[in-house]
């Protein structure tokens, strides 16, 4: 996996999550499931490291956004879509 550049965590709330799992649907779940609470990287391609258990994947992440449940509040007058 290639190293963390400093702009992905040059902000208070962004994140590097790296996720190693039993199997790709486990992972995909997980990155999913993260898409709804946060607004994310998206589904990573998964990998398999040789030599080493389970599959990996690495998302990037601002904890401070919301994601995809949760859209941002809209101002006065703005209709909702």
């Amino acid at each position: 996996m290639k190293p963390i550049d400093e702009q992905h965590i040059a902000e208070p709330g962004l994140v590097v999550l790296d996720i190693t799992g039993r199997d790709e649907d486990t992972v995909q779940a997980v990155m999913a499931a993260l898409e709804e609470l946060w607004a994310t990287s998206g589904i990573a391609p998964v990998r398999r490291d040789p030599g080493e258990p389970g599959v990996r994947a690495r998302i990037y992440a601002d904890v401070l956004r919301p994601g995809r449940e949760h859209p941002q509040p809209r101002g006065p007058g703005k209709p909702s879509s």
